[in-house]
């Protein structure tokens, strides 16, 4: 079978070219170009030259094609442009979703539809399964949960320290009919020893940074480059009110911060919220960070129809953390309330909140601004 493979240039993605190729399909690897200043990036991020250049090299170590996609356009308009626009309303985007809800899996399949080939693949840490094989997981879906089709539906990897399923609850049911995780069974040790005993040259090259276009910079220069006028200084303020200081800019701030405050008090201040139409930031005790009832909308259900009714599930409101029991309250097809058995550590707007039964993810949505 011909299987297009998306190839950062990074060791995971090389690696499940190499082993799709072990398996006998036909394997094409795929790099997209993503922007313009992308020579300008720390040659370990997945948009720099280099790193199609590694990958065209790993292609040729395995001895199959190579392609590149010039997708900038598209890369700057639905990832950089919302990225920077959402701090500058007081959000905390997560560019790895958007890349995937936009770019990766779109483009890997107009590719695969081009050169006529059924599957594509990527080097995410995640697994896919039918629903028909739910005969031996009867307890990993409720019964509520009913099926009224064949469905594909998302797991979590095998290896926790790196499963990725969270920044893949944006997918679509036809991207994962169409879609190959070969990495989803195995452990980031594993891979690495497969990629030296193969030989491959990039089998020792580190990891790259969670926000692949902005470099050493950071992110708010990176805003500030984009978009001058977006950080401007505003009031910092306590939760009562009482002015603290000026702040430097809300994109410089986001919810749970601690350091660089600027405020001299012999208890720590954490930012509690960002007021984008009065530009000002809020800070508050540790206390005043949790909260055990969030907003959520934009949702995605991947694995299980909408919900119609309440029901009991586990949530990740960020990446690296581990999901936590919840009940989710619909409240329209596109808004809903997470409410947490324990109150949950800076749940920030703009970021995604996933949902799993076990290792089954649900759906999942963008946190919305917080209330009171």
């Amino acid at each position: 079978m011909k299987v297009i493979v998306a190839m950062s240039g990074g060791v995971d993605s090389s690696v499940a070219a190499y082993l799709l190729k072990k398996q006998g399909h036909e394997v094409i690897g795929l790099s997209f170009e993503l922007w313009d200043k992308r020579d300008l990036a720390p040659s370990n991020v997945c948009c720099s030259v280099e790193t199609i250049a590694l990958a065209r090299a790993v292609a040729r170590e395995l001895g199959i094609e190579h392609h590149t996609v010039d997708v900038r356009d598209h890369f700057y308009r639905h990832v950089i442009e919302e990225f920077c626009e959402s701090y500058v309303k007081g959000l905390t985007p997560n560019p790895c979703i958007l890349c995937n809800k936009y770019i990766k899996f779109n483009f890997l399949l107009e590719k695969a539809r081009e050169l006529d080939a059924p599957m594509v693949a990527t080097g995410h840490y995640a697994r896919i399964i039918k629903s028909s094989e739910l005969g031996v997981r009867s307890s990993e879906l409720k019964k509520s949960d009913s099926l009224h089709d064949p469905r594909n539906l998302l797991l979590k990897g095998i290896d926790a320290r790196k499963d990725q399923s969270y920044v893949l609850y944006v997918m679509k049911q036809e991207e994962l009919s169409q879609t190959l995780f070969p990495l989803g069974d195995m452990r980031k040790d594993d891979i690495r020893r497969i990629a030296g005993d193969i030989g491959l040259s990039n089998a020792l090259r580190p990891e790259s940074q969670e926000i692949c276009f902005v470099g050493d910079e950071g992110y708010a220069e990176f805003i500030r480059n984009f978009s001058p006028a977006a950080l401007q200084p505003g009031r910092l303020v306590d939760t009562s009110g009482k002015f603290l200081g000026e702040h430097k800019g809300i994109a410089f701030y986001t919810i749970g911060q601690r350091r660089g405050l600027g405020i001299s008090s012999p208890d720590p201040y954490y930012v509690v919220d960002i007021d984008r139409e009065c530009n000002r930031v809020v800070v508050g005790s540790r206390e005043d960070v949790y909260r055990k009832t969030i907003k959520v909308n934009t949702l995605n259900w991947i694995s299980i129809p909408p919900l119609s009714r309440p029901r009991t599930a586990s949530a990740k409101i960020r990446s690296t953390m581990k999901e936590t029991p919840c009940r989710l309250v619909p409240e329209s097809d596109d808004h809903m309330l997470v409410t947490f058995d324990e109150p949950q550590w800076a749940p920030a707007p703009g970021q995604s909140a996933v949902f799993y039964e076990n290792d089954i993810v649900l759906g999942g949505g963008i946190i919305g601004k917080r209330e009171a």
